[in-house]
């Protein structure tokens, strides 16, 4: 039996996703033992070998081969346009990415708008589309700060409840993507493991 090496995304989401596939049959020892420091974790019996890697990393982990499937955020998807194959929306850690603004802005298309932002590849994306002049400004954390402060005119960013934007007297304007995580494959391994990816494919759309 081949082994499928599965990249998990750390933190609450990737709990959750991990349920599922336990949920599927392909459950292993440990996995969500919080007092192990252990990041890979094996099944031989079921041909797993998962390992927990930074939510964002998932992308490049499977793209590179490292991992023949993985689990990631169409954020990170549309950020970063891996070479790999999507494979089942798995309907958790829904949310969306969208555009806010403060909530007395209007945009008079008449000045080249300033988007601070996680992902600029997406930004640059969405408004070419729009045909709209844009200085994108690349931030890490407290994007909301970015108007306030008078860095940037608006923010694109994952909104789940808008809870934040709100404290913040922001709004958000427009939706951009709706994000949740994805089952992902590597390409190679699509081909050469394919009775296997397949197979864990068909059980977790039941376990969803």
């Amino acid at each position: 039996m081949e082994i499928l090496n599965i990249a998990l995304p750390k933190g609450r989401l990737g709990e959750k996703v991990y349920k599922v596939f336990e949920r599927a049959g392909y459950g292993a020892e440990d996995v969500l033992d919080e007092k192990t420091r252990k990041l890979v974790f094996e099944n031989p019996a079921v041909g797993v070998r998962y390992f927990w890697v930074k939510p964002s990393d998932v992308a490049i982990y499977v793209e590179r081969g490292a991992a023949d499937i993985g689990v990631a955020g169409k954020d990170i998807l549309l950020e970063y346009k891996p070479e790999i194959y999507e494979l089942l929306d798995l309907k958790l850690g829904v949310c969306r990415l969208a555009v806010a603004a403060k909530k007395d802005f209007s945009d008079t298309l008449d000045f080249t708008l300033r988007v601070a932002t996680k992902f600029p590849n997406v930004a640059m994306d969405y408004y070419a589309g729009k045909g709209r002049d844009i200085d994108v400004i690349k931030l890490n954390g407290s994007i909301e700060l970015a108007p306030i402060l008078g860095l940037s005119d608006v923010i694109l960013d994952i909104v789940e409840t808008g809870a934040t934007l709100r404290e913040n007297n922001l709004e958000p304007i427009e939706t951009v993507a709706p994000v949740s995580a994805r089952l992902v494959a590597n390409t190679s391994s699509f081909q050469f493991k394919n009775t296997e990816i397949n197979g864990l494919l068909e059980k977790l759309k039941g376990a969803l």
